[in-house]
């Protein structure tokens, strides 16, 4: 998904970009993954407050970043032991 621009980062904002990428990017997906940080307007209550949209929440599995600390570490570690489980493969 191709991130798009806007002057704020309001709920009704989250919610044109979810609804856009529902209805328009994936109208035929039975589920998508979304995997977002903890920001405070990116919950489902900012569809129900923009289009009372439980036909979109319903077609999202919504996945949060941790609070605390970077989800890039966890991805840095865990490239880390693939690395080093491919040089040292009898380990």
């Amino acid at each position: 998904m191709t991130p798009s621009v806007r002057e704020h980062r309001t709920a009704v904002d989250w919610a044109e970009e979810i609804k856009y990428m529902v209805d328009e990017m994936y109208p035929e997906a039975e589920k998508i993954i979304l995997v977002i940080d903890n920001l405070n307007t990116h919950k489902p209550s900012s569809l129900y407050k923009a289009f009372k949209a439980r036909r979109i929440i319903k077609k999202l599995e919504i996945h949060y970043t941790p609070k605390h600390g970077s989800w890039l570490d966890i991805a840095e570690i865990d490239d880390d032991q693939t690395v080093s489980f491919s040089k040292n493969p009898g380990y």
